[in-house]
């Protein structure tokens, strides 16, 4: 038995964590889960692939299909139940167990409570003891009765006198004894032929029986053969798990480094942007500013040379109206016209009075001497440096951690191979060759008793045969050598010949007929309740439930198989489960519930989890105090800015003189009303004067006025922007720099939630490789590693040559054997009475005018 405790440790080695490893963790998702409602929720855990384990193939399928001897089988099995149609007694026969487990007493059977387990127990056996005591009164009447019968017939009494009386319906008694003698006959050889069909199917399965053996034998060495390299790659998929978490180590930068980034980021990454936003708002300050300064040059000299052109325009036009042509009654309403719309030809706007902004401007130009978007990059530079500044900080522990990862794989394998798992299982094997040798060694001892046992039967079925062949040549003889002509006395010799076997046939019934009912009666009585009692329970599974019966063996002991394998009778296994899980081709760890015997949580929590592994974990720390969002020349130069005196400058007066037109009148209308005046007046010099006046405006407003709309316009615009910059620009300022110092202090004081928080859920996801291979090696043990198919193929296999090879042939034999028996008795009858007919009489009746008549 060495070797099977090996066996059973070896399988032991590759359980689950246990229970409070894994309550701890239930109560680590379960902080996680409450805190994932205020916080992101980590990734799920990576699902790892550790391939399948190598699957062991089984041969042996135990399924019987008895083919069209299985009809006669039903009819026995439907037999037994008008028999017996009581249920399974497995309450009676436990309690017969329990309160005679210190053996048999007669004097113990006079207590009422064994009286009342008798009376219920001859209550089951009713039928089969209604059936027994008949068989036995045949037994023993069918003797007494043909010692009477011979003896009876030899005084010439019982049908023995050799005369025959005349009979009118003799031909049609005859018949009817004939007719009666043949259905008996044949019903008799149909007997026979169900008794020999179940005696050759006993010697024929008895060959197949050897099938069974060769392929559970297979099957058990596939099982010893497949076991260790089962356990081995178990073994080797901790591998698997190890370099998952390796890498996971090996990027821990990216992966811990990068969630406590994201986590920051909505808080870091916005402030950042309104001083990135803000720098590139001095920028545009800047070119508005210079937009403002170059268009107010523009503008001031612009405006001098149009007011000169302007004023020498309309001088002239005035001269040209001075002519004297002007003074003719019809021209003079014309040119009054005319001269009262000239002290329009001026200008609008005086951009001389506008403040100078230079100040600003140098302001803005010592502001950006100092690059802030530089500034600000590399704020953003360094806060995106998370992840390298994780990956350094935690560089030790890294390390720490990949020594304690070698170590716990090699923990694994040495513990792999603490049990001499080779030799344990080469000698299971050596065991079960020897064990097959021995088994074949039988197989000529098997052979011969089956062939004596053929024999006999075979013997006990010529009885049968011989009372058969003694009727059927009686009933050939005695209807061929009939003759109705011949009276009694004058029966030829093939007729008499004929009465004669019958009468032969009927002795032989007599010695034979109780033999062949004591062969039944025992086999009926030996093999219907082997039937009913163990082949029936076995099969619904009832057999197993009255062995798992609790203290059924011992008042002290509460399960017999775990008491038996493991000296610990407390262990909640049953025979009835350990079935159940080898017939689904569960794991052998499984089935026996090795865990309750060797547990290997306490290992795998000392190793593949340990505490020391936990601590490391836990010892995890990130420091992010280094991080600098904004340096002190970036804020000094937000703070200058918001005092550059941009929010100085008098934005509703650049307004109020840039929204007004440049001339007091638009050019273009004036010089084109001007033709169309002057082609009110006759044709001449004066006309042409005016004309050339409206051109000569047209001009300025082309040359002059066009340019100071452009530099207006920019103006204008130049002037919003400035004002829109300047709207609360120290509050603006404020409030980025305050959200500036915020996140820095998020950072270097707060952040250590945030940086607990994910380095938990990134502690949770390397725990989780872990957990994903011990739940494999949990379900890899439970359902594929040594898979225990082989025990069940073996009880099924011992069910279908014990039950259906062996004792359904013997019960369909006293079946066959039994009806024959039984009609035996009307063969009797018949026989004797069919005999009268055929036998030559020593007299005859006589009659008077000398005439017979046997018709």
């Amino acid at each position: 038995m060495l070797w099977t405790r090996w066996l059973v440790l070896l399988l032991c080695w590759g359980a689950t964590s246990g229970e409070q490893q894994a309550d701890e963790r239930d109560g680590a998702q379960a902080e996680v889960r409450a805190e994932s409602r205020r916080q992101r929720s980590p990734p799920p855990v990576e699902p790892l692939d550790f391939g399948f384990v190598p699957a062991a193939v089984y041969g042996t399928h135990a399924y019987y299909e008895p083919g069209a001897v299985g009809i006669l089988f039903h009819m026995v099995h439907a037999f037994l139940y008008v028999v017996q149609p009581n249920s399974f007694p497995k309450d009676l026969i436990v309690k017969v167990i329990q309160q005679n487990m210190g053996g048999i007493k007669i004097e113990e059977w006079r207590k009422p409570e064994n009286v009342v387990l008798l009376l219920q127990w001859i209550y089951y056996e009713a039928g089969f003891l209604i059936c027994g005591t008949i068989g036995i009164v045949f037994v023993v009447l069918t003797p007494i009765i043909g010692t009477c019968f011979c003896v009876c017939r030899c005084c010439e009494n019982c049908g023995g006198e050799m005369h025959q009386r005349q009979r009118k319906n003799a031909d049609c008694q005859r018949g009817f004894y004939t007719a009666s003698l043949i259905a008996t006959s044949i019903f008799i050889i149909l007997g026979v032929l169900i008794a020999y069909a179940a005696n050759h199917n006993i010697s024929t399965q008895i060959k197949s029986t050897r099938r069974f053996i060769n392929t559970n034998m297979r099957d058990l060495k596939t099982f010893a053969n497949n076991t260790p390299a089962q356990i081995e790659y178990l073994t080797a998929q901790y591998t698997t798990a190890k370099n998952k978490v390796l890498s996971d180590l090996d990027n821990i930068g990216p992966l811990l480094g990068g969630r406590i980034h994201s986590q920051l980021e909505k808080e870091v990454v916005p402030s950042l942007d309104t001083a990135l936003r803000m720098a590139g708002a001095m920028r545009e300050t800047k070119e508005a500013l210079e937009n403002v300064s170059s268009s107010l040059e523009v503008l001031q000299e612009g405006t001098g040379k149009l007011q000169a052109s302007l004023s020498g325009e309309r001088a002239s036009l005035s001269n040209t109206l001075s002519d004297p042509a002007c003074t003719n009654g019809a021209v003079s309403h014309t040119c009054n016209t005319i001269r009262s719309t000239l002290s329009q030809l001026g200008i609008n706007a005086d951009f001389s009075r506008l403040p100078d902004v230079s100040l600003a401007l140098a302001n803005i130009n010592a502001v950006l001497k100092t690059d802030l978007s530089n500034i600000v990059q590399k704020g953003y530079s360094s806060f995106n440096d998370t992840p390298k500044l994780v990956k350094e900080q935690t560089k030790n522990i890294v390390s720490g951690v990949k020594g304690m990862l070698d170590k716990i794989g090699t923990e694994i394998s040495s513990f792999s191979k603490m049990f001499p798992v080779e030799s344990s299982l080469a000698n299971f094997t050596i065991f079960l060759n020897q064990g097959q040798k021995n088994i074949e060694s039988f197989y000529p001892q098997v052979d011969q008793m089956d062939f004596y046992r053929w024999i006999g039967c075979v013997a006990v079925l010529c009885m049968v045969v011989l009372v058969l062949a003694f009727n059927i040549l009686g009933l050939l003889c005695g209807t061929c050598g009939y003759d109705k002509q011949a009276t009694p006395t004058t029966r030829g010799c093939l007729s008499n010949t004929g009465g004669n076997l019958l009468m032969a046939g009927v002795g032989f019934s007599f010695i034979f007929a109780w033999v062949l009912m004591g062969i039944v009666t025992t086999l009926f009585v030996v093999g219907g309740n082997v039937e009913k009692l163990m082949c029936e329970p076995l099969a619904n599974r009832q057999l197993f439930k009255i062995i798992d019966t609790p203290f059924l063996v011992h008042p002290a002991k509460k399960n017999f198989l775990p008491g038996m394998l493991f000296q610990n009778p407390n262990i909640d296994l049953t025979l009835g489960s350990m079935y159940r899980d080898c017939y689904e081709n569960n794991g052998l760890y499984h089935a026996l519930q090795l865990e309750t015997m060797f547990n290997i949580n306490s290992f795998l929590n000392r190793t593949v989890y340990n505490k020391d592994l936990a601590n490391v974990f836990e010892s995890v720390q990130v420091d992010l105090q280094d991080i600098s969002l904004l340096e002190q020349a970036g804020r000094d130069s937000l703070i200058n800015f918001a005092n550059s005196g941009i929010g100085q400058i008098d934005y509703e007066t650049y307004l109020a003189e840039v929204n007004k037109g440049v001339t007091l009148v638009d050019l273009l209308s004036f010089s084109t009303d001007l033709e169309a005046q002057a082609d009110q007046l006759p044709r001449g010099a004066l006309e042409n004067a005016l004309k050339g006046h409206a051109s000569s405006i047209r001009q300025i407003h082309r040359d002059q006025v066009v340019p100071l709309e452009q530099a207006m316009s920019t103006l204008s615009q130049s002037i919003k922007q400035l004002q829109r910059t300047s709207s609360e620009l120290p509050v603006k300022v404020t409030n980025i720099l305050s959200a500036i110092d915020a996140a820095e202090y998020l950072i270097t004081h707060n952040a250590s939630h945030v940086v607990k928080q994910e380095t938990k859920g990134y502690i949770q996801s390397l725990v989780g490789y872990f957990k994903q291979y011990t739940d494999w090696v949990k379900n890899s043990l439970t359902a594929e590693v040594a898979q225990c198919k082989p025990i069940s193929n073996i009880v099924d296999s011992m069910e279908i040559v014990a039950c259906s090879f062996i004792v359904d042939s013997v019960n369909t034999f006293w079946f066959g054997l039994g009806g024959c028996c039984i009609l035996l008795i009307p063969s009797i009858i018949f026989s004797i009475k069919l005999a009268k007919y055929y036998r030559r009489m020593d007299t005859e009746d006589v009659f008077e005018d000398g005439q017979e008549n046997w018709n």
